[in-house]
């Protein structure tokens, strides 16, 4: 038996006037996941545990079968292993985005206008992470480069005391009742809006400008956390994981749980991924020997974000071509298989943040068919079966003993 987790990240969402009252998920021509649901189990999954805030760090963490709880010191040192940045005992990991701000003199009357910069190309961020590294390194702190927009400072000392927010939770909005506080609140702040000083007159984004692009101007810290330690997934399940991901914060999950990881050439994380890529490396796992494969797509949580309601239904669309592939991969291999279809949280488009609120899944397994009464694997239908998966991290552990 082959075990598969389509991880739509931030595919739940709440009915759109635009789509006639229904969700993303419930319009989409999904055929393969809409079979698999009514031939399998579907319920409601509560994947933030009381006491979290539902994000990617939390929802990524819970599917993989780990209480955040106990795990999640933050997002950011996620993301640092994943780069293979070694942190000390003593260091604090934030995650770094390259956001861009509107144009206000004072720094706290300007307003974030993008999180991502227009998706800011690696080439191109990677220029001016440089840039930072040579206006503030020394043997305190450091810049390490990641993809497209998502990068990592460390400091070596220091104290997660405080509140830092991500900055797609405050799109459209002034920066001032959002800057960072507590004991590193001073520094951090200082190197923003330094950071907008040197970003702004880089020469990246004077080219951006001219092209009629968001220019990537200033640095925004969120995501602190200090050095994390999971337990092994193959001790924990006994079985030989893989995870296929365009994301740092997956990637980096799986490696510190002993999972393989897969690259995929052109896997960005957006709607513009190498979808079938991913489908060919979660096969490539199976073939090396791998049980278990958790392949995850951010494209869904990034139309979220964005407010882009067609492209939502458009990327949900997607995974169910990735899913077709993969299970056609498996059938001709002679493989049964089992597959767990989630999101790790909702994503609104109506309000472009992350939300704490349950998610559907279903479970389906190729030798073990069954009636489950749905017709479309969506919010409403989850809903109605009554099935409440609680807490969610527990869900894997079930999708295992089946």
């Amino acid at each position: 038996m082959k075990y598969l987790v389509l991880l739509g990240d931030g595919m739940a969402d709440l009915p759109v006037a635009e789509l006639g009252g229904k969700t993303p998920m419930a319009c989409a021509k999904k055929p393969l996941m809409d079979f698999l649901a009514r031939r399998g189990e579907v319920g409601m999954c509560n994947i933030t545990p009381e006491g979290c805030k539902g994000g990617s760090d939390v929802g990524n963490l819970a599917v993989m079968g780990y209480d955040p709880r106990k795990y999640l010191t933050g997002r950011a040192p996620l993301e640092a292993a994943a780069m293979g940045i070694q942190m000390g005992e003593q260091d604090i990991a934030f995650r770094c985005n390259l956001a861009c701000v509107s144009e206000e003199e004072a720094y706290e009357e300007k307003t974030m206008v993008d999180y991502s910069s227009d998706e800011i190309t690696t080439e191109e961020a990677a220029e001016l992470i440089e840039a930072l590294n040579e206006a503030f390194a020394d043997a305190n702190m450091e810049f390490y480069a990641g993809v497209s927009y998502r990068h990592i400072l460390i400091l070596h000392g220091g104290s997660m005391e405080g509140k830092l927010t991500p900055p797609h939770d405050i799109t459209g909005k002034k920066v001032k009742e959002y800057l960072p506080s507590g004991s590193c609140g001073p520094l951090l702040l200082q190197l923003m809006k330094k950071s907008y000083e040197i970003l702004s007159k880089h020469p990246v984004n004077l080219k951006r400008r001219q092209q009629g692009k968001r220019m990537a101007n200033t640095c925004w810290f969120w995501g602190a956390g200090s050095k994390p330690g999971l337990s092994s997934f193959a001790q924990k399940y006994g079985k030989k994981g893989a995870a296929v991901t365009a994301v740092d914060l997956v990637r980096g999950i799986a490696r510190l749980a002993g999972m393989e990881t897969y690259d995929v050439a052109g896997a960005t994380g957006t709607l513009e991924t190498n979808f079938m890529g991913k489908a060919k490396a979660a096969l490539t796992a199976y073939d090396e020997g791998c049980d278990f494969c958790y392949l995850h797509f951010e494209a869904p949580d990034e139309c979220g974000h964005r407010h882009e309601v067609k492209r939502k239904v458009q990327s949900i669309e997607m995974l169910d071509t990735v899913l077709s592939f993969v299970i056609n991969g498996l059938r001709a291999r002679g493989e049964e298989y089992g597959i767990l279809i989630t999101p790790d949280h909702p994503t609104p488009v109506s309000t472009g943040s992350h939300s704490s609120a349950p998610v559907p899944y279903a479970i389906y397994y190729s030798n073990a068919e069954k009636d489950s009464g749905v017709e479309c694997f969506c919010e409403e239908a989850a809903e109605r079966t009554g099935v409440i998966q609680d807490p969610g991290f527990d869900l894997l552990g079930r999708f295992f003993k089946e």
